[in-house]
Formats: structure tokens, C-alpha cells, sequence
């Protein structure tokens, strides 16, 4: 019944400063577009960004690494992010409650408006687990991921960022802004779609018979199926043990017509970032993501759907594991 009724009070306050929250949206949507467009910075590095800023404010997931880079980005006004998050964060202070979307995992698939936050606990869960047994870390179009500044020293895991160069100049540079250690990580400039970005990394020290971690989040649906297909096999000719943790999209659902997908598209497109590969997702997904894998030499370890999945109904995205052998 508590629980119940703080709930409620949650949804009545946010209700009440939603007004706000919208008018703050739509400067936040078009400072990170102009700024995206003029810098040739990728706009999309920004909300996982602003997910783990959130997880972190409401306690479900620490990263102060994360809140000083928010506070230093020049394409997020401050006032707007305020004004953006200020009806959940006041109310969770007001109740204690803390909404579903930021506190996966939980009984069930998560739905796609929880993707972003559902995907960021997934890895984490999965690099957690595999921590022990790897001796690099590869964050593969890292944008500005943390992970690297949150892993303990006691590790021993050597962390590489591959990421556009754009992405990555104006990553350092927001780093050093921060006053965050750059050198826990070594940054490596790769275009995925034009350059072999595992030739790059090899040169940077990255050693092919030591098992590894490779963190793709966020990353395969903005590239084509050429780049993906590439990227896994690349990785499937690396150290027996390494893993590769990826979320991906149904072929469907990027084409969906729903007036949400409309507006996501309309987004990326004008941040000049489209979408391009999904996944089959014919019922059962599960088979259709381990078919494709197997063919890139990989062996599927786990699936998760986003959305439900029925014998009639597709689920619209997913994230997946999957190891060398």
C-alpha cells in the first residue's frame, strides 16, 4: 500500500511539471542538433550519457565520472537539463520512488522506452560477470562511456576505446574539462565503416591471444550489416574466451511507422546519423540472433528481448552475449 501510494504521488507531481519539462525538451533537442551539425560530433553519444546521469541521481547506478561530464558538455544547457529532469527527480526526493525504467533488472522483458537504461545494467551484469576471467576491455564506439574510470585498478584489465575520430577528439576534450583521468584508457581512431579498426587496435598494443571483453553498445543500428558482419567475425578470430556484448534492432522496427519511430528518425537523420542494420526478428528472435552470429564464428551465450515476443507478436530490439570458441 506504501509503495502504492508513493507511486501515485510520484506520477501527480510529475504530471504537474511536465509543462516545464517540455518546453526544456525542445531547447535540448535542438542545441544538441546544431551542435552536432556544425562540430560533425555525434549527437547519439549523449543519450546513454544522460541515462547513466540519471541512474546515478536517483541511486540506482553510481557513476560520478558520468555527472562531471554532463556538467562540462557544451551541447546540454544546464538550465534545460535542469528544467528536463527536475519532475522526476523532485518527485523521487518528495516519495523515495524510483520508476521502473531505472530499475532493471526486473521480472519480465523490459519495454523499448526502457531500452537505453535497461541495456546500460545489462552490460554491466555481464561485464561484472566476466571481469575475472578477461585481460582487456574494448569499448567499441565508446562515446563518452565511463566504464573505464569506474573499473578497479585491482583488475588488472588493460581498457582500448575504438571510436570515430570526432567522437573521440571531443571526448578527450571534455575529459580534460572535467579534470578526468584521460590515461586509463588507450583511445584508438577507427571508422567503422571505412577503416579496419581491429588492424588499428593491434597497433595501439591490443594483443589478439589474451581473452577479451568487447562492449558494442549502442552502436550496430547505425551502421550497415557489411560493418556489423565484419566487426563480429573480427572478433570471433580473437582469443578463445573473448566475448562480445551487443544490443541491436529488428529489421522491422526501423522501419516501423509509428509516430515515435517517425520522430526518432526524423532526429537522427538531421543529426546526420540514420538508422541502417537490424536483426531479423522473426519469432523465436532467440534463434534468428544465434543463426546470425554462428555465421560471424561467434557462439550465442545470451539473449534478451526488449519488448514482449509472442507467436504473433515481434519484439522490437534486444541485447545479446555472445563467446569464441
Amino acid at each position: 500500500m506504501r509503495n502504492s501510494i508513493a507511486a501515485a504521488t510520484f506520477r501527480i507531481v510529475q504530471v504537474l511539471l511536465s509543462p516545464l519539462a517540455c518546453i526544456a525538451y525542445v531547447d535540448l533537442v535542438v542545441t544538441l542538433v546544431t551542435f552536432s551539425r556544425k562540430s560533425g560530433t555525434p549527437a547519439t553519444v549523449h543519450a546513454s550519457t544522460y541515462i547513466r546521469w540519471m541512474l546515478h541521481k536517483l541511486g540506482t547506478r553510481s557513476d560520478e565520472p558520468c555527472m562531471r561530464l554532463m556538467s562540462v558538455v557544451p551541447n546540454v544547457r544546464p538550465w534545460a537539463l535542469y528544467l528536463v529532469t527536475c519532475p522526476t527527480l523532485l518527485a523521487h526526493r518528495v516519495t523515495g520512488y524510483v520508476p521502473r525504467v531505472y530499475r532493471y533488472p526486473y521480472e519480465g522483458e523490459p519495454s523499448p522506452p526502457h531500452q537505453a537504461a535497461a541495456r546500460t545494467t545489462f552490460f554491466d551484469k555481464a561485464l561484472e560477470r566476466r571481469l575475472p576471467g578477461i585481460k582487456q576491455l574494448v569499448v567499441l564506439g565508446a562515446g563518452l562511456d565511463t566504464r573505464a574510470l569506474r573499473l578497479p585498478s585491482s583488475a588488472g584489465v588493460r581498457v582500448y576505446e575504438v571510436d570515430a575520430p570526432k567522437a573521440q577528439t571531443f571526448k578527450l576534450e571534455m575529459l580534460k574539462k572535467a579534470g578526468l583521468e584521460a590515461n586509463r584508457a588507450t583511445y584508438v581512431s577507427a571508422d567503422f565503416l571505412k577503416e579496419d579498426w581491429l588492424e588499428k587496435l593491434v597497433a595501439a598494443g591490443f594483443q589478439r591471444d589474451k581473452p577479451t571483453f568487447f562492449l558494442w553498445e549502442g552502436v550496430t543500428m547505425y551502421l550497415t550489416r557489411e560493418a556489423v558482419e565484419s566487426t563480429l567475425r573480427k572478433i570471433g578470430g580473437t582469443s578463445k574466451g573473448s566475448v562480445v556484448a551487443f544490443d541491436y534492432f529488428s529489421k522491422a522496427g526501423i522501419q516501423s511507422r509509428s509516430l515515435s519511430m517517425r520522430y526518432l528518425r526524423a532526429f537522427l537523420s538531421a543529426t546526420g546519423e540514420p538508422w541502417r542494420f537490424g536483426i531479423d526478428n522473426t519469432p523465436p528472435v532467440r534463434e534468428r540472433v544465434a543463426a546470425f552470429v554462428e555465421s560471424c564464428g561467434l557462439v550465442l551465450e545470451e539473449q534478451r528481448n526488449f519488448g514482449e515476443e509472442t507467436a504473433r507478436k515481434r519484439a522490437p530490439a534486444g541485447f545479446a552475449t555472445a563467446v569464441v570458441q
